[in-house]
């Protein structure tokens, strides 16, 4: 088996960028295939998290609303993660994140994640090194366990550039209909970049596993960002799995044929494809 190379966010090539014509086909083409891989993940009772981390402004918010038009949502959940409240205080970090995990069938993407614990819970000195520090360990671990379990991972941190983010945050403030992301946080987060850079160069190499490797998504196009980190998941997702529409049963079928008006050729053909 090949070594598995953490990436680093100096890989990232920030000038990538799509053309509207070109980022319009692909979409598309994706969004088909995340509702094809939805109905075979429900058919074969598989499961699947998609972890989103990144810079305040870097792309995840859309990113998540382009995934969520192409699914049901009865079986797609999007968790916003944020500080947690008293009671998930007093117990292990992970506690919250197992609550919520995706059931067989089902997928969850987890709008930042428990790597706030190596991330903003390292930086903001809010838990003692040695303890951010184990758990490097016991996030690969966690990981590992899920994967084990027949969960599917895939794991996107959208890097932009100082000078893009500014840029955001300016369309943010001028803009009255995204002025409710802009928050006080954000401008303070950026006094803390470098060391941020640090900590998330750290994470990627002490995390990226072979089984639940990091993809670092170049997102100062807002629209190459989104198509990369959608054909990831896709990538991730579809593997070894069937994605033709699946049958129906026997039972339905001769349901259907009773109650419904239907030409000859079309009950043959499908109970074909259900023996």
């Amino acid at each position: 088996m090949a070594r598995h190379h953490p990436p680093k966010l100096s890989d990232a090539d920030l000038s990538q960028r799509l053309a509207k014509h070109d980022y319009y086909d692909q979409l598309a083409d994706l969004q088909a295939q995340l509702a094809r891989i939805q109905q075979a993940f429900l058919f074969h009772d598989l499961k699947g998290v998609i972890v989103f981390e990144g810079w305040d402004a870097a792309g995840k918010g859309g990113t998540i609303r382009r995934i969520s038009q192409a699914l049901d949502p009865r079986s797609f959940k999007v968790w916003p993660i944020g500080a947690p409240r008293n009671y998930y205080l007093n117990r292990h970090y992970l506690l919250r994140f197992w609550e919520r995990l995706p059931p067989s069938g089902a997928i969850s993407a987890f709008d930042r994640s428990w790597y706030g614990r190596v991330l903003v819970e390292r930086i903001e000195n809010l838990t003692p090194e040695n303890r951010w520090r184990a758990a490097y360990q016991e996030i690969n671990d966690f990981e590992r366990m899920l994967v084990d379990d027949g969960t599917r991972i895939v794991k996107l941190y959208f890097h932009i550039s100082p000078e893009e983010q500014m840029k955001r945050f300016t369309e943010r403030l001028t803009n009255p209909l995204k002025r409710w992301k802009l928050t006080y946080e954000d401008f303070r987060n950026r006094e803390k970049w470098e060391a941020a850079e640090v900590a998330v160069d750290e994470m990627l190499a002490r995390t990226s596993t072979g089984i639940a490797p990091w993809h670092v998504i170049p997102a100062n196009n807002k629209k190459y960002g989104r198509i990369n980190a959608m054909s990831a998941v896709v990538k991730t997702f579809s593997k070894d799995v069937d994605l033709n529409p699946q049958h129906l049963d026997t039972r339905t079928l001769d349901a259907a044929c009773e109650a419904l008006d239907l030409d000859q050729s079309l009950i043959n053909s499908l109970r074909a494809r259900t023996e």
